[in-house]
């Protein structure tokens, strides 16, 4: 098996139709798109598309806003650091330090005939790692223990290979590669653990003229952090403006439910996505009326919940889950809080990004069969 090569802009593999590299004009960093900006790209529905998304890791100030540099120091190569994370570290691109989110953004992507009150329905078809490695931090006094870690009030950043062989090659155990993280201290060991790359961060642009935020998941999707949304799996978007103008960002090689640090095993990825639009009727047969985030996989649909408080969280994703099963099982909704409370989990998706997200399994072979 060759050695790793890293997916540098435009280099390896590009399975999609249409393809957006990360370059600094087709980047947003901290904040999100709006109604009021133009696409970088605009494709019709059903089109896939392949897209680079970048790591924050190794680019913010507090890791000296020097990809090279910083990597250099964990051993990793030149030709494994990517060009387009030393392009924008070196850009101007308009970042307010302190006030803007941390997340690279790539988009938006305008998907002809999209309009409020359709659903933008995402297939994650694949996810390729660009780089052999990724980076786990804690920071900003804002993970789950945020007076406790970091001890210092200095950021701490456990970089994370993942596995390979003598040859450089990655070591895939039965179609699954691990990544690693070490004891610390003396010690040379270190923990091993699978990888599930998923986007953490996929949306629709809000309407008005008003960026927000990059960290808080809202309606309009953005950092939800639902490590469910493997390949073969689908988000559905409420769209808020026309043409939807998606956008994605925040790649993961792997994460716990709940990110309890802050952030997780945060690498970019090379993302195929298939974009379609779920005209408003069909979406409100098949789901009822969806107001926030949903996922779906071969096994389950999920429906969201996001709130400032994790008990309002929990809240908003039953009465969206009750609403579901009524929709499209027809089941009365006391009989549908009975159905859940017995047979669906209610997994905490992620506890650090201000707005808290909760979201619900619901098995639909208890019901299609």
């Amino acid at each position: 098996m060759p050695a790793f090569e890293a997916l540098q802009p435009g280099v390896g593999p590009i399975p999609g139709e249409h393809y957006l590299a990360a370059e600094p004009s087709a980047l947003f960093w901290g904040r999100l798109p709006c109604a009021a900006d133009s696409p970088v790209l605009t494709v019709d529905s059903g089109a896939t598309v392949t897209i680079d998304t970048i790591s924050h890791e190794g680019v913010l100030e507090d890791q000296g806003r020097d990809p090279i540099g910083y990597f250099a120091g964990h051993g990793v190569p030149r030709e494994h650091v990517l060009d387009d994370a030393v392009a924008l570290a070196a850009s101007s691109h308009p970042r307010v330090l302190g006030v803007d989110g941390p997340h690279v953004v790539t988009g938006p992507i305008a998907v002809r005939g999209a309009q409020p009150g359709d659903l933008l329905t995402i297939e994650v078809l694949e996810l390729a790692p660009r780089v052999p490695y990724g980076v786990i931090s804690n920071r900003h006094g804002r993970g789950a223990l945020p007076s406790e870690y970091p001890a210092d009030g200095i950021t701490v950043s456990v970089f994370s290979p993942i596995e390979t062989g003598p040859d450089g090659q990655l070591l895939d155990a039965g179609g699954v590669l691990h990544g690693t993280v070490p004891f610390g201290g003396d010690s040379e060991r270190r923990a091993r653990f699978s990888l599930a790359p998923f986007l953490g961060l996929m949306g629709v642009a809000v309407a008005g003229a008003e960026r927000p935020h990059s960290v808080p998941p809202g309606p309009f999707g953005g950092n939800i952090d639902i490590k469910l949304l493997v390949p073969g799996t689908v988000l559905h978007l409420p769209v808020q403006v026309s043409d939807a103008l998606f956008y994605a960002g925040d790649p993961h090689f792997a994460q716990g439910d709940g990110e309890v640090a802050l952030t997780a095993v945060e690498a970019s990825l090379r993302a195929t996505l298939r974009l379609t639009v779920t005209p408003a009727a069909e979406a409100l047969e098949h789901f009822g009326t969806v107001t926030g985030p949903l996922v779906e996989t071969p096994e389950f649909l999920v429906p969201t919940g996001l709130s400032e408080d994790l008990d309002e969280a929990v809240q908003h994703a039953v009465r969206a889950a009750i609403e579901l099963i009524h929709a499209r099982w027809g089941m009365d909704r006391p009989n549908a809080l009975a159905y859940l409370s017995a047979a669906t989990d209610f997994d905490i998706s992620q506890v650090v990004d201000v707005v808290k997200g909760v979201h619900a399994k619901i098995r639909k072979a208890d019901f299609d069969d």
